[in-house]
């Protein structure tokens, strides 16, 4: 043996093998990392050459897929159990919070609060979306330190109090700490810890689970639609936020207590502010589309109320209006999640996103009637809420499994704003020009810019999914997701093969 030389293993053919020396790469493996460059022959011999997958007892630094990879999700068993608890949880509050459109058209029917302007009332309802997502660091947080079931019986709480403390309020700015702050407060520490349950349960069915946790959401909203509009029409609206308190606090603890994460078998890296994460272009893109989606699909569950208003209905046409939308959630997640397990996960929401830009640009600006507005309101709640069913497996495609709730709390922190503000400016807009035609165009050409953020997405995840495939000597569909996602040194180097390749790729046929 030469002096000073590591040994080598030999595969069957009596070749030496060498492990591969890790690349540098700034962008995901920090500071402290130093690779001296390749001469031009050493370069051209390493692009020729496939790296075989290397493990420790080969003398090797760490590069075999089965290096320090987590047992693989159980696919099925108490994830259903689980699955069904999320889309419970999601019911009462993503859905609670989507019948707030029947209220924003009761409260700008009769003027509920003297003198609170239409800008103020829209501003309650994005508020409560704003504070569930601007909480998500304090979430993991306390995930982290307390447990999940103690952080999501908080928000159980939070959320219940906020709407019977609605129920006494005399003023718009009681409304802005009751159904606008406190609420978004105790929805965010119930879905921040909840949203990446589902994921950690599956594999090849994360996207069919996810969906069908997220049209909790378009089934929690159409029910708590219909029953709004009628509790507020016999009851009061003092006595609706009091009923919708008490039930949403029995079956969010229910739920609560009935979920399991598995957290501590992946190794979950709980921080609130991993920001080497936008290091990552894909990750800014995966932001961008985040951003879009929000600006958009607020408006939808918030403005077509008010709409059919508009256009000459009554209030119980305008929350039947809101409660078709909320169906077509609930019906086109669960298929949303399917199609995607078989299409690939980022082919399917571009496909769905931009779906739902063509339905707002050629159906909502020509429907003046009842029919057609039911007709758009079923479609497009099949498709328009594409980001929250395929968040989180996306996100799982684009940083891998261990560092989804990371990357889901920046995400959430992310599109904060977009959500703030969606509501306001579509109000604005129809303020500014007397109609709704403006708000029209303004969602259906987010809608467009969203499915624009995921085809870059697609052609950054074929180019490193094909370079992971190199890198471990096997062919693309016989890749073994959760070990790949799990050996940083190989994703690090595929990672940034695919940022060269974004463009190029986009628009190639692979299922990804």
């Amino acid at each position: 043996m030469t002096p000073g030389r590591e040994p080598t293993a030999e595969d069957a053919s009596g070749r030496a093998r060498v492990p591969p020396e890790p690349l540098s790469d700034a962008a995901d493996d920090g500071p402290g990392r130093h690779a001296v460059a390749p001469t031009g022959e050493e370069h051209k011999a390493t692009r020729q050459q496939p790296l075989e997958p290397f493990s420790e007892n080969e003398g090797g630094r760490g590069g075999s897929l089965d290096d320090g990879a987590p047992p693989p999700p159980p696919d099925g068993g108490y994830g259903w159990v689980c699955t069904a608890c999320v889309g419970i949880v999601n019911a009462h509050c993503w859905g609670l919070n989507s019948s707030y459109g029947v209220f924003l058209a009761h409260y700008l029917a009769n003027d509920t609060f003297p003198g609170a302007s239409s800008l103020e009332y829209a501003f309650v309802g994005s508020l409560s979306i704003s504070c569930a997502l601007l909480v998500s660091p304090i979430a993991t947080i306390c995930v982290r330190e307390l447990g999940t079931k103690p952080t999501m019986l908080c928000g159980a709480v939070m959320e219940a109090v906020s709407l019977i403390c609605a129920s006494l309020a005399r003023s718009i700015w009681h409304l802005f700490l009751t159904q606008g702050l406190l609420f978004g407060i105790g929805m965010g520490f119930l879905f921040i810890p909840s949203v990446g349950i589902v994921s950690q349960w599956f594999s090849t069915r994360r996207s069919l689970a996810n969906g069908i946790s997220a049209c909790g959401s378009g089934l929690g909203g159409l029910v708590y639609s219909f029953a709004a509009g009628a509790m507020i029409r016999d009851l009061g609206i003092q006595w609706t936020f009091r009923i919708l308190g008490i039930i949403a606090l029995v079956v969010n603890v229910v739920c609560t207590l009935l979920l399991k994460d598995r957290n501590k078998i992946i190794g979950s890296s709980q921080l609130a502010f991993d920001t080497s994460l936008f290091r990552r272009p894909e990750f800014l893109v995966l932001i961008a589309f985040g951003w879009f989606s929000m600006l958009a699909y607020v408006v939808l569950i918030f403005s077509l109320a008010s709409y059919a208003n508009r256009i000459g209905l009554g209030p119980s046409q305008a929350a039947l209006v809101s409660a078709f939308f909320n169906l077509g959630q609930a019906i086109g997640r669960p298929f949303v999640g399917y199609f995607s397990d078989r299409t690939g996960r980022i082919n399917m929401s571009a496909l769905t996103t931009l779906l739902a830009a063509v339905f707002s640009l050629a159906i909502w600006i020509n429907a003046r009637v009842y029919g057609v507005l039911i007709f758009f309101a079923l479609v497009c709640g099949c498709v328009a809420g594409t980001f929250w069913a395929t968040i989180s497996p996306v996100t799982a495609e684009v940083v891998g499994l261990r560092h989804v709730p990371s990357a889901l709390s920046l995400i959430w922190l992310s599109i904060m704003l977009p959500c703030l503000f969606s509501e306001p400016i579509a109000l604005q807009i129809v303020a500014g020009t007397g109609s709704y035609l403006g708000t029209q165009l303004f969602v259906g050409m987010m809608f467009v810019a969203a499915a624009l953020c995921l085809v870059a997405l697609r052609g950054w995840k074929i180019g490193q999914v094909r370079e992971m495939a190199r890198l471990a000597d096997e062919a693309p569909e016989q890749l073994d997701p959760v070990k790949l996602e799990n050996n940083e040194e190989f994703s690090g180097r595929a990672r940034k093969v695919g940022r060269k390749t974004m463009a190029a790729d986009c628009w190639k046929r692979s299922k990804v």
